[in-house]
């Protein structure tokens, strides 16, 4: 038999059948969250979660996607939007090989390489979208995106940023000192 990954089917499961794992460790500090919520708003559901479909409980175990299923369980218009449903991808795994899925999952999403945000950040600026613009869309706060516009260098990137008069060099404050 010819093998097919789970995600050709998926299937809408009523939120109420799905529960959390108990093993997860990955946790989403609440501007992820933020994001995430937006990202879901505005797109949808661009993935399913995956689960183990439990067939003695009726119930879907969650794998991976645990916070895509908070989304929907903390936001009425996300729940009503979705008329209480998930898209799930169900693997059919042992208890110890779904642990390792979910820790797979979790670590294959990696981290941001700084090099490429800041020139995400730059790419943006070159386009017209000011910080609050970025600061909204991409969830980052104001001295994140003043850290990555550091990293490019480009003087441009500062043109609209006033910078204040907090230090003066130490030849300066030595010259007011001496008596004339």
């Amino acid at each position: 038999m010819e093998y097919k990954s789970p995600v050709y089917n998926v299937v809408a499961v009523p939120i109420e059948k799905i529960k959390p794992n108990t093993y997860n460790p990955n946790a989403v500090a609440p501007p992820e969250m933020k994001l995430l919520y937006e990202s879901i708003r505005i797109d949808g559901y661009t993935m399913p979660i995956v689960c183990y479909h439990n067939r003695d409980e009726d119930c879907y175990v969650i794998v991976d996607g645990f916070h895509r299923y908070r989304i929907m369980l903390e936001h009425q218009d996300i729940y009503e939007r979705e008329q209480g449903l998930l898209p799930v991808s169900v693997i059919d795994k042992p208890l110890d090989r779904r642990m390792a899925s979910t820790i797979r999952h979790n670590r294959a999403r990696g981290s941001h390489n700084v090099d490429l945000m800041s020139n995400i950040v730059k790419e943006l600026h070159e386009l017209g979208r000011s910080d609050a613009w970025i600061s909204k869309h991409l969830g980052m706060d104001t001295d994140e995106i003043l850290r990555l516009k550091q990293i490019t260098g480009l003087v441009a990137l500062f043109k609209d940023v006033g910078f204040g008069k907090a230090w003066r060099p130490v030849e300066d404050l030595e010259k007011e000192e001496m008596p004339t």
